[in-house]
C-alpha cells in the first residue's frame, strides 16, 4: 500500500498523511453481505454512559467477513478488493463457484481475479485457508484459529501475521505478533499471508475533527482532573499524578492484569515481549 502526503492548502492539511487507496478496485459494497450498525455513543440500555470518549462518527453499515473459511474445496475467484470502515484491514470480495459470495480479510499481495481454496490438501499460497498441520514450517500465516471451527481470532488487523514455528503431537507452536510462543491444536485453521494495508500505522489525521468522524470524542488526561474524578488528580499547578494508573484504581505501564491461574496459561511456551 502507498500512503499520500498533503500539500498544506489548510492548516487540517499540514500533517495530514492518508491512506492512498491504490490496492481498492471498487468503491461500492456488496449489497448482500451488509448488515446495520447501531450506535450507542457509549450508552447503555438505561441510557447511562459506561464507555466514555465514544460518541458521533459518520454513518456505517457492517460488511459481513467469512472468519471461518469453512466452503472447502470449492474454488473462488477474487472479484474485488475494498475499503472496510469497521477495520484497518482491506477485505476482498469471492465469489464461489457455486454462486455465493463471501468478504474475508484481504491479504498483502492478492490480486483481482486469483482463485483461493480452502480445506485439506490445499496448497499453502497466499489468501488459501489450510488446516496448521498442513502449513510447513516457517510459513507466515494470519487469521488464525484458537479453537476448531470458532473462527479466526489471532492476527486480523492490518499489517499484523503469525509464524508457524514448529509441532509437538496434537499441538502446532505459533510465534505471535506480540512476541508470544503458544501452542494451538492442529485441527484449527489459518490463512497463509499477512495482512493488507501494514501502513495503516504510519497514517496521521491531520485534524481533530478527522478524528471525530470515526467516533472517537476527546479524551481528557487524569492529571488534569479533580482527585474526586480520578486518583491522578488535584494538586496545584502542573503537580504530577503519583503512580500511573487508571480511572478505577488500576496501575498501569507494566502492571500484569493477567489471571495468574487462567486455564489457557498452560499453552503458553513463551510470554509477549515487555
Amino acid at each position: 500500500m502507498a500512503l499520500r502526503k498533503l500539500k498544506p492548502v489548510t492548516a487540517g492539511q499540514r500533517f495530514k498523511i492518508v491512506n492512498a487507496f491504490d490496492e481498492i478496485t471498487k468503491a461500492k459494497p456488496e449489497k448482500s453481505l451488509l448488515a446495520p450498525i447501531k450506535s450507542s455513543g457509549g450508552r447503555n440500555d438505561s441510557g447511562k454512559m459506561t464507555m466514555r470518549y465514544i460518541g458521533g462518527g459518520h454513518k456505517k453499515r457492517f460488511r459481513i467477513i467469512d472468519m471461518k473459511r469453512n466452503k472447502d474445496g470449492i474454488p473462488a475467484t477474487v472479484k474485488s478488493i475494498e475499503y472496510d470502515p469497521n477495520r484497518t484491514a482491506n477485505v476482498a470480495l469471492l465469489a464461489y463457484k457455486d454462486g455465493e459470495k463471501r468478504y474475508i480479510v484481504a491479504p498483502t499481495g492478492l490480486k483481482v481475479g486469483q482463485k483461493l481454496l480452502s480445506g485439506k490438501g490445499v496448497t499453502p499460497e497466499i489468501g488459501n485457508n489450510l488446516f496448521l498441520e498442513e502449513i510447513p514450517f516457517g510459513t507466515i500465516i494470519h487469521n488464525v484459529e484458537l479453537k476448531p471451527g470458532r473462527g479466526a481470532c489471532i492476527a486480523r488487523s492490518a499489517g499484523s501475521y503469525a509464524q508457524l514455528t514448529s509441532r509437538e503431537g496434537k499441538f502446532s507452536l505459533i510465534k505471535l505478533p506480540s512476541g508470544e510462543t503458544r501452542m494451538i491444536l492442529n485441527t484449527c485453521r489459518a490463512t497463509v499471508g499477512t495482512v493488507s494495508n501494514a501502513d495503516h500505522n504510519l497514517e496521521r489525521s491531520g485534524k481533530a475533527g478527522r478524528t471525530r468522524w470515526l467516533g472517537r470524542r476527546p479524551r481528557n488526561r487524569g492529571v488534569a482532573m479533580n482527585p474526586v474524578d480520578h486518583p491522578m488528580g488535584g494538586g496545584e499547578g502542573k503537580a504530577s499524578g503519583g503512580h500511573p494508573r487508571s480511572r478505577k484504581g488500576l496501575p498501569s505501564k507494566g502492571f500484569k492484569t493477567r489471571a495468574l491461574k487462567k486455564s489457557s496459561n498452560r499453552y503458553i511456551i513463551e510470554r509477549r515481549k515487555k
